[in-house]
């Protein structure tokens, strides 16, 4: 389940959808990036948006979506959507704020600022929480969160509980020894910064991040709602979603949510548990306002950005890396920073040149349907075009 919230996998799903154009603004997109929208919602993505800034005019946007979703909601390039774990980035902004004001340090073991949370608190520190090298279980392989995943079963699981659920389980590797994505680091992470400033992480990032840069719509998820005007999340019903994951995945009743077209309207589900590793909403324009800010050295101290994009091979053959909160993604058109998130209905890749000077942005309205192979590398493709538009090429 959690490899599926952070890739794609191989499967064949076969859905026949209808685009319509919702439209382009800016300059005219480039054949390859339009094509590459186009295919996307061919392959079965319910609705994809895309804004691409390469610096030197009016950026590029381009909304599509799947007719039979015009009758819930009409998508625009402004929508509000569950960006998942980018907000990791937001998290780890936060601890180098911190640590240079001398607040934190990130060689600080865990004990120092949480003692006894976790097994072998004294060799697992920040840093190796933020760059995803601490060996401990990700709670979200645990089965006891299928339900809060599916929406099946509802809970307002606290970050305490579902680090509980992580330590229940052994660790994978000592800390520092290698690389393994875990929400549970991140969780820590958030439970670190209420404990070192005596707030909550809401308001840090609030009074951080979200004020100062004037993010109209960015902020912390409580409950099942949307503040503003929001993107509808899809993923297959459970009859379309059971070939899609490994072979003796229970798929149950599937999703909870309004069923039509083969598919669930997940909008509902509760996004709050995902917190610190993942609970914020944002829009397109907001997250890469972000991004230009913290690689441009207003948010963080330029010899803490190098730290933060200081990344450790994530070891699965792609050559791509992970920094601290951060990943280093290699396309075809060069090297960029950012990160990506899924949460049902949700998947979003938000990147930025070192200098934060280009960004570029891709939306999905679903996560589970891009592990079907022609999604999948439709995924790909729309990402490495927007990247490219976003270098001029």
């Amino acid at each position: 389940m959690r490899g599926l919230l952070r890739t794609t996998a191989a499967a064949v799903l076969a859905l026949s959808l209808t685009a319509t154009t919702a439209g382009l603004a800016g300059a005219t997109a480039p054949d390859r990036l339009t094509g590459a929208v186009d295919r996307a919602l061919a392959a079965g993505v319910p609705g994809v948006v895309v804004r691409v800034d390469d610096g030197r005019g009016r950026p590029v946007e381009a909304v599509r979506q799947a007719r039979w979703t015009l009758s819930d909601h009409r998508l625009r390039s402004g929508d509000e959507f569950k960006v998942a774990s980018n907000t990791k980035t937001a998290s780890a902004t936060l601890v180098l704020q911190l640590v240079a004001e001398g607040r934190l340090g990130l060689d600080d073991p865990l004990r120092r600022w949480l003692p006894g949370v976790v097994p072998n608190d004294s060799a697992i520190t920040l840093r190796v929480l933020l760059n995803q090298t601490s060996g401990l279980f990700d709670y979200v392989d645990d089965p006891r969160l299928l339900g809060l995943l599916t929406g099946q079963a509802p809970r307002a699981w606290s970050p305490a509980e579902l680090v509980a659920v992580a330590v229940s389980h052994p660790p994978l590797f000592a800390p520092g020894e290698r690389w393994d994505y875990s929400n549970t680091n991140y969780t820590l992470i958030g439970m670190v910064l209420e404990a070192a400033t005596g707030r909550s992480y809401a308001e840090l990032v609030e009074q951080r991040v979200i004020r100062p840069l004037g993010l109209r719509h960015t902020y912390l998820a409580t409950g099942t709602g949307f503040r503003g005007r929001h993107a509808h999340g899809y993923e297959p019903d459970a009859e379309h979603l059971g070939p899609l994951l490994p072979p003796g995945t229970p798929v149950g009743d599937g999703f909870a949510g309004p069923r039509h077209h083969e598919h669930v309207d997940v909008t509902g589900l509760d996004l709050s548990p995902a917190w610190a590793a993942g609970g914020l909403v944002s829009t397109a324009e907001d997250w890469d306002r972000f991004l230009t800010a913290l690689m441009s050295g207003r948010l963080v101290p330029r010899h803490l950005l190098a730290q933060m994009r200081d990344a450790v091979p994530q070891g699965d053959g792609s050559g791509d890396g992970y920094g601290l909160g951060v990943m280093e993604v290699h396309t075809s058109c060069g090297t960029v920073w950012g990160h990506s998130g899924g949460f049902p209905g949700y998947r979003s890749h938000n990147y930025t040149d070192a200098s934060g000077t280009r960004t570029a942005t891709v939306l999905m309205t679903t996560t589970f349907a891009l592990a079907a192979p022609d999604a999948a590398a439709a995924q790909r493709e729309l990402v490495d075009a927007a990247v490219c538009r976003m270098h001029g090429r």
